[in-house]
């Protein structure tokens, strides 16, 4: 069903596994709705006396076998129905958020500045279960119960369109009540979505400033904002739920009305001769029957359009155009701007920037803070796509590179480590998932790190905890810088890389680095001048422009910008506390 696949965003195979559903809930609803036959043959033959005929014991004792024959067949088919619906949906669930994770992995950083991680968690696990609760429990038995209730109507007009129309009259009026609604509901189930997306945010923002509100005591202005965001979603549940609950109870009250309807028109029809017994003892055992189903579906239909909602925000997300390219990686490793201009959202931080960063060589990026130093390592990684002009490696465009494969380009150490809770081991193979343990180990002694993982209680194996909680700065920094090492990339971008470290660390870690980066390009960013002097050149950034290049000592006799940030970290290397 092309519809069903587009409306809740499902894979192919999601979607034949949602069909599949379907079939096995109508198949478990046909086979109940057949116990009622058994049920009116029961009641024909009890009711034979009142003719002056005798019970047919041998039919009575055949309806029995029927009826445990239908209750067993009943069974394997309500496991069916079980299997082909929550084991699928489960199933479709994860396959969505797995194609979420794979999608956002492939956006420009520009989304995740224009969107909280919040929302993508939302999106992840919060609307991909709403998806699924639907999938598992709306669709299939919504749709299924539509199909056994029209088998039921068309069958009773064919029986006695009298008692037929006596028992759906009330129908159509509870479904304008709900479609009459349907605004209402969107409009609350919005609202209800976008007060827990707030929510998450302000839980997020509170975990993760918890140090900070600690030390300055801000427990209580924090707070008055978390709770006023709880609060405002605690309200806009019981708001959508009570107004959702008042229209299905409105709904499901005039339904019900047409059994009175159906006793009514069945006893006028039986007095006056005009219907037997039989058939009117069927229609208020089917109005019974068929009610439940169509109760059912008055249920579902706003639990429906609350899941559509997430399916939009879904859907919104996966309509974000992902990084493209088709060309192959270049053979150099030379990287060059060609009038390159980049801003956040309005504020410009590269303004027409040209500079060549030759192959096999080393490149210091540095310059006040706010220069832009930080984000021209992003752009040439194409963590984000230039607002104007090109960045090319090897003479090729990198916006017409593969993503994918220019990623293989660049070892990176970012001065912020994301570690995972994972062993040391597998953090450090990040660099390279098919490296042997022994490929990792030796980058880790190169990084400095051995010695240090050695005394963790399961050495390599040890467990770092929720983003390496457990390790101090520099030692987060040296696994990073281990990454890097087992990668192995040509191109090397170095983000402060020695920031966190010691002094005594430090000089083993540059020596790392610069077996690391022989023979490679290197780009790094350095905020101590005295860690660069000996570079193959340094470019000097200033407000998103290229003020200066050349070597230290060059730098140095031309008296500008560098010279004066060099200068006055040297002098700054003299105070102390007094």
């Amino acid at each position: 069903m092309k519809t069903l696949k587009d409306l809740f965003q499902l894979s192919d195979k999601a979607s034949k596994n949602l069909e599949k559903g379907i079939l096995a809930v109508t198949l478990t609803n046909i086979v109940s709705l057949l116990s009622v036959v058994v049920v009116v043959n029961i009641f024909s033959e009890i009711l034979r006396p009142l003719d002056n005929e005798e019970i047919s014991w041998n039919k009575m004792w055949l309806m029995l076998l029927v009826g445990i024959l239908l209750a067993i067949v009943n069974y394997f088919a309500a496991r069916n129905d079980y299997r082909k619906t929550y084991v699928s949906c489960y199933t479709a669930a994860e396959d969505s958020r797995l194609r979420i994770a794979e999608t956002v992995r492939k956006f420009p950083m520009s989304v995740f500045n224009s969107k909280s991680l919040a929302e993508f968690t939302t999106n992840i696990m919060g609307d991909c279960a709403s998806i699924e609760h639907s999938l598992s429990h709306i669709v299939p038995p919504l749709i299924a119960d539509t199909i056994s209730a029209t088998i039921v109507c068309i069958c009773l007009i064919f029986f006695d369109w009298r008692m037929a129309v006596s028992i759906f009259c009330t129908l159509p009026i509870s479904f304008l009540i709900i479609l009459a609604n349907k605004k209402l509901q969107k409009k609350l189930s919005q609202r209800q979505l976008t007060d827990k997306l707030k929510a998450s945010e302000k839980i997020q923002e509170y975990l993760e400033g918890i140090k900070l509100i600690k030390s300055y005591n801000l427990a209580g202005n924090k707070s008055v904002e978390l709770e006023k965001a709880l609060r405002s979603l605690k309200d806009s549940s019981i708001n959508l739920e009570m107004k959702t609950g008042v229209v299905i109870s409105v709904a499901q009250f005039v339904l019900q009305a047409g059994i009175g309807i159906t006793v009514f028109v069945g006893t006028n029809l039986f007095t006056g001769g005009s219907i037997a017994l039989l058939p009117m003892l069927l229609s208020l055992v089917v109005v019974c029957r068929v009610y439940g189903p169509i109760l059912s579906i008055l249920t579902l239909l706003p639990m429906l359009e609350h899941t559509l909602v997430s399916t939009r925000r879904i859907k919104e997300l996966l309509a974000i155009k992902p990084m493209t390219g088709e060309e192959t990686l270049p053979d150099a490793y030379d990287i060059s701007l060609e009038n390159v201009t980049f801003a956040y959202e309005k504020t410009k931080v590269i303004n027409n920037l040209s500079l060549e960063i030759p192959e096999g060589k080393v490149t210091a990026l540095v310059g006040p803070s706010g220069s832009g130093k930080s984000t021209l390592t992003k752009l040439i990684a194409r963590f984000w796509d230039v607002d104007a002009g090109r960045i090319c490696i090897g003479g090729k465009d990198i916006k017409n590179i593969d993503p994918e494969n220019l990623m293989s380009l660049f070892s990176i150490v970012f001065q912020d480590v994301t570690l995972f809770n994972d062993t040391v081991l597998n953090n450090i193979r990040i660099g390279n998932v098919n490296a042997s343990d022994e490929e990792v180990m030796r980058a880790a002694k190169l990084a400095q790190c051995d010695e240090f993982i050695q005394k963790m209680p399961e050495g390599y194996n040890t467990v770092l905890g929720e983003n390496g909680n457990t390790l101090s700065g520099g030692e987060r920094q040296r696994i990073s810088i281990a990454r890097a090492i087992l990668k192995d990339a040509p191109i090397i971008l170095l983000d402060e890389a020695t920031a966190a470290l010691d002094p005594e660390n430090e000089i083993h870690i540059q020596a790392a680095i610069s077996s690391l980066v022989e023979g490679k390009t290197v780009i790094v960013i350095a905020h101590k001048l005295s860690t660069i002097v000996d570079v193959d050149n340094i470019l000097v950034l200033d407000k998103g422009e290229l003020a200066e290049s050349g070597t230290h000592t060059q730098l140095l006799l031309r008296n500008g910008l560098y010279a004066r940030l060099y200068n006055l970290q040297e002098d700054s290397k003299k105070w102390k506390i007094a």
